[in-house]
């Protein structure tokens, strides 16, 4: 994570958090975060391609000109950057990791801006992991922004951070596992077809891996 959103965000998660899996939906006060609320937003999980946004800050809004209510995260993307999006967000709500994106955006004159996105883990209602927690902070603002929305987003990079150094089994095929069951430790680098991403242990990892096919 390089943005400083992005590392107060995952701090103080990580502190509600404490030696759970997740925290709860409800355990999370805005109170806390009043500097960065603007560039936060919370997701829920309808579906594995529905991830619609309950939240968003004023400053996101400003950033595509539009209100962010009932918006798919999954649609946003380019159509072709949207199964590393799925694998992503599957981590997340089945493993317990907490993932970190680096986006590029452009206006409808191509002009171009880099983001960073996190997203991180919680607990709604009963065990499972159903709602997302998250930020986007742009990386350096261009003269231009503020002046035109962005229209497109391109998923440039995308790592995962296990918070206790290992990835949890949270769902077993059964859907009846605990989220709050640990599994074995091990980091390991995932492949789809498109993209490969290196998975990190522990937090607030510095590194980034570009896409590139295995």
């Amino acid at each position: 994570m390089k943005e400083r959103t992005s590392q107060l965000l995952y701090a103080y998660w990580n502190d509600v958090r404490g030696d759970r899996v997740a925290p709860r939906r409800f355990d999370i006060e805005p109170s806390r975060i009043t500097g960065i609320l603007p560039e936060t937003f919370i997701l829920e999980r309808l579906s594995r391609a529905e991830y619609v946004f309950r939240l968003a800050g004023t400053r996101i809004c400003e950033l595509f000109g539009r209100e962010f209510r009932g918006a798919n995260l999954m649609t946003m993307l380019e159509e072709a950057d949207r199964e590393a999006l799925d694998r992503v967000l599957e981590s997340i709500c089945r493993e317990g990791a907490a993932g970190v994106l680096t986006l590029e955006a452009r206006d409808r004159l191509e002009r171009m801006v880099r983001l960073e996105m996190l997203l991180l883990p919680l607990v709604h209602t009963g065990l499972e992991i159903s709602r997302v927690l998250g930020s986007l902070a742009v990386s350096a603002a261009p003269a231009w922004l503020g002046q035109e929305p962005v229209v497109s987003l391109r998923l440039k990079t995308f790592n995962l951070v296990w918070p206790d150094g290992r990835p949890h089994a949270l769902l077993e095929r059964t859907d009846r596992q605990s989220p709050f069951l640990r599994g074995p430790r091990h980091s390991r680098i995932v492949h789809s077809e498109r993209r490969s991403f290196r998975v990190y242990e522990g937090g607030l990892s510095t590194s980034e891996t570009p896409p590139s096919k295995p």
